[in-house]
């Protein structure tokens, strides 16, 4: 079994709600993975998504964007990653989601993409600007076992998510807001009914993201689904050294307040 299907299949076992934070590959460094990895871990992530820098990045808000410039001018590189991910596989033992643009993974080469993905145990990928109707391009890395997670939004009708949900894999990301990542100070009202409506079309686990980035969002949110994404706010402590709020990020998924 793939083991981030595995993953979110013993969070719902346990009656837990799984918790995915987002890093960016090469922010501050490519030797700063391995321990950020394994700090998330130790803290009670469920799986980890691995930001590759872009230069277009679409999806993203001004935070995770600053942080994909700071790893492009170190350099870093997608082939860079996935090299430094097969060193460091063996000592991480949650589940790595690659997320990436489509233009990055063409590049690279589709065939060799997938070989290197599987030599380094990525479990899954999000491609956030590939629609289902070309899913069929990237048709090999589903086939190798590694999930193609689909996304969702607050502006998808009931029709559409009807159609993005049929036959996804791992699970679904549920945008929680219209636009671009970054912290909120609330969510909209419209939140909560737009994903019981997700859940309740979704045959996988449904996770929400974009905007999440306080205990109370985390618990708010996971009234509604399966789990809880966060990207900008996991980047922000790492980068100001207040790793101990991530640990608060992770309690509250768990119910936890940190004493």
């Amino acid at each position: 079994m793939n083991k981030l299907t595995k993953a979110l299949e013993e969070c719902q076992v346990k009656q837990e709600k799984a918790f995915i934070p987002y890093i960016m590959a090469g922010d501050g460094g490519l030797e700063r993975l391995r321990s950020q990895l394994l700090f998330l871990e130790s803290n009670g992530a469920t799986a980890v998504e691995l930001g590759i820098p872009f230069s277009d990045p679409v999806a993203d808000g001004p935070v995770i964007q600053q942080a994909g410039i700071r790893s492009l001018n170190n350099g870093t590189t997608l082939k860079d990653v996935l090299k430094k991910v097969m060193e460091i596989k063996d000592d991480v033992n949650i589940p790595i989601i690659l997320m990436g643009y489509s233009n990055s993974i063409l590049a690279y080469g589709l065939k060799e993409f997938t070989d290197d993905c599987l030599q380094a145990g990525i479990s899954g990928c999000i491609i956030p600007d590939l629609p289902i109707e070309e899913e069929a391009i990237f048709s090999s890395i589903k086939t190798a076992g590694i999930v193609l997670i689909r996304l969702v939004t607050l502006t998808s009708s009931k029709e559409r998510i009807t159609e993005i949900t049929a036959g996804a894999e791992g699970f679904i990301y549920a945008v929680t807001v219209k636009g671009i990542t970054g912290a909120r100070e609330a969510f909209g009202e419209e939140v909560g009914g737009y994903l019981k409506k997700v859940k309740e079309l979704s045959p996988v686990p449904v996770l929400a993201g974009f905007g999440i980035s306080t205990p109370d969002h985390v618990r708010d949110a996971m009234q509604y689904c399966d789990g809880v994404i966060v990207g900008s706010k996991i980047i922000e402590c790492f980068e100001t050294g207040k790793e101990d709020q991530i640990s608060d990020l992770i309690q509250a998924s768990k119910g936890l307040v940190r004493k």
